[in-house]
């Protein structure tokens, strides 16, 4: 997948100003799609560029003038042909992996702190998912929203950032304690006992 279909996705759901979209990715979109601001605003210059998005700029007073974007006919088709063709499988590719993977041949007290940091990112991700999943529904219930709600799809991508933030905290936490144990028996001092002493 390419960036300009996961701004395609955000689009969807009205016309927004790259800011806005930037914030929505923050938010959303980036439980499973990570972009910096300033790739977002060249995507959606490229984006409307090939006629898959329109923008109209809108006067401020007070403030810089900006510009509102939407998907254009041709930006659906995309999607469209996009959501058609099969999905690659995904892959984790994680730098915490590697020096877990190592740990036992490397001091473990700075793999245990980042694992406990990673834990604590996710548990403010789970925060913020739990309470964009509310706002989602607008009141309804879960099961209610996911059978009669107009856009599910914001909702079930939500869903499953909020599963992988919960699982990776959890297998840090484990893996962070499990490290800490190991390390903690390690360094004990080993007494030995003579016969006939």
């Amino acid at each position: 997948m390419a960036l300009r279909h996961a701004v395609l996705a955000a689009l969807l759901d009205g016309e927004y100003s790259g800011y806005q979209l930037a914030k929505g990715f923050d938010i959303g979109v980036a439980n499973f799609w990570h972009a910096l601001p300033q790739q977002l605003y060249a995507e959606l210059a490229k984006l409307e560029t090939e006629g898959l998005v329109t923008g109209r700029e809108i006067v401020q007073e007070g403030r810089p003038n900006k510009r509102l974007f939407r998907v254009t006919d041709e930006g659906l088709a995309e999607m469209e042909r996009f959501a058609a063709r099969a999905a690659k499988p995904s892959f984790i590719r994680d730098d915490l992996l590697v020096k877990v993977q190592a740990v036992d041949g490397v001091a473990a007290a700075p793999v245990i702190e980042q694992l406990t940091e990673r834990a604590a990112v996710a548990d403010a991700k789970i925060e913020v998912l739990e309470k964009l999943l509310v706002r989602l529904r607008g009141g309804a219930d879960e099961d209610e929203f996911l059978r009669t709600g107009e856009r599910v799809g914001p909702y079930l991508t939500c869903l499953r950032g909020l599963a992988f933030e919960r699982e990776s905290r959890d297998w840090c936490r484990r893996a962070a304690a499990l490290l800490s144990e190991r390390r903690d028996r390690r360094d004990q001092p080993v007494v030995t006992v003579r016969s006939g002493e």
